[in-house]
């Protein structure tokens, strides 16, 4: 089952601020919602823990996360995949872009793509929909307050 989540999220910082902790590991995982662990294995690639509860399933998703298309700093797709065991697997990416909104404001743009498979997959996409728009929305509402707070 696949779905697309798209959004917008102000941020009181510039640009480059923004980009820098769009590349920062440790203000992901603090804004990755369920995120226990986010390390770096090379400048693009992550490894990840993330406990998510969808409906009830509660899973521990084991993955990686991989930055592509990398145009600082402006523009990057951030791609990810986990295994959670028997409850299934999700992965899925986002392009996202950042644009000026004067020089001390950004405007982050979001297009994510995701998919879920197994156990997970079989709870209906409505669950699943707001469950994944729920978690982007806190994901960039955190990150925004991190960043520009």
């Amino acid at each position: 089952m696949a779905l697309v989540i798209e959004g917008e999220e102000r941020i009181a910082a510039p640009v480059k601020k923004v980009w820098e902790a769009l590349n920062d590991p440790i203000v992901l995982k603090d804004a990755i919602p369920g995120c226990q662990s986010l390390e770096m294995k090379s400048a693009t690639e992550m490894a990840a823990t993330v406990v998510l509860k969808i409906g009830p399933i509660k899973a521990t998703f084991n993955g990686e996360v991989t930055l592509r298309n990398l145009k600082p700093p402006h523009a990057y797709t951030i791609q990810g995949e986990g295994k959670g065991g028997i409850a299934g697997f999700a992965k899925g990416g986002a392009d996202v872009t950042l644009t000026a909104d004067g020089p001390d404001a950004t405007v982050l743009k979001y297009a994510a793509k995701a998919e879920v498979g197994g156990k997970i997959a079989q709870l209906g996409s409505r669950l699943i929909e707001s469950t994944s728009k729920k978690l982007a929305g806190q994901f960039f509402s955190a990150f925004g307050e991190k960043v520009g707070g």
